[in-house]
């Protein structure tokens, strides 16, 4: 789903009718890492969002790569996050 019909509503009911999620979404998911941290980068600068990630999946135990720009904050939840996962 394409990210304006993800967090806007009227937008997901025009490019996603009958969807649960659409306008909704409050978890997004990025084909790779380059990707996924361009929309992390964004969300947390420009939308003041409070970004815990990126985290990599499918590994056998829990796996994150922090930015060289985060935060005491970003380390803790993160380790937190990490915490809970194991």
């Amino acid at each position: 789903m394409q990210f304006d019909a993800a967090v806007i509503e009227s937008i997901g009911e025009k490019k996603a009718p009958g969807s649960e999620v659409a306008g909704k979404a409050n978890v997004l998911v990025f084909p790779d890492l380059n990707a996924g941290n361009i929309g992390y980068k964004i969300a947390q600068r420009w939308g003041g969002a409070e970004a815990v990630g990126p985290m990599v999946q499918g590994l056998s135990k829990p796996y994150f790569d922090l930015s060289r720009g985060c935060s005491v904050d970003d380390i803790a939840n993160t380790a937190a996050i990490a915490a809970l996962m194991s």
